[in-house]
């Protein structure tokens, strides 16, 4: 069982590294914001919920800063898309990620109160 884990994580590195880079980055950035989430949900577990409101706002929003980044990772990704005009959907694609967090945001703000 060892060895298949291995060779998982073997398989896994080699395709990995054939990556873009921008999509790396766009990984970590995912990381990032759930782990954020995490260390919410920690603290919420540790010290206790008293603005419950604050709580909900503040991890809602890292988990759907991360749904919102996975969709904008699968639609940039160069294997997935298909079109000769890749410069003008990525600034589209940029741009319909931007609304999404800034409306995404507003609404977290507003929840808190």
């Amino acid at each position: 069982m060892l060895g298949d884990l291995k060779e998982i994580v073997q398989v896994f590195s080699r395709e990995y590294s054939k990556t873009p880079k921008l999509l790396k980055i766009v990984d970590c950035f995912i990381l990032y914001a759930l782990t954020v989430a995490a260390l919410q949900f920690a603290y919420m577990n540790l010290f206790g919920s008293f603005p419950y409101n604050a709580f909900l706002g503040g991890f809602f929003c890292t988990l759907g800063f991360a749904v919102l980044t996975v969709c904008f990772r699968m639609q940039i990704d160069v294997t997935q898309t298909e079109g000769a005009d890749k410069l003008g959907n990525l600034e589209k694609v940029f741009a319909d990620y931007c609304v999404a967090c800034v409306f995404l945001f507003f609404v977290s703000i507003s929840y808190v109160g």
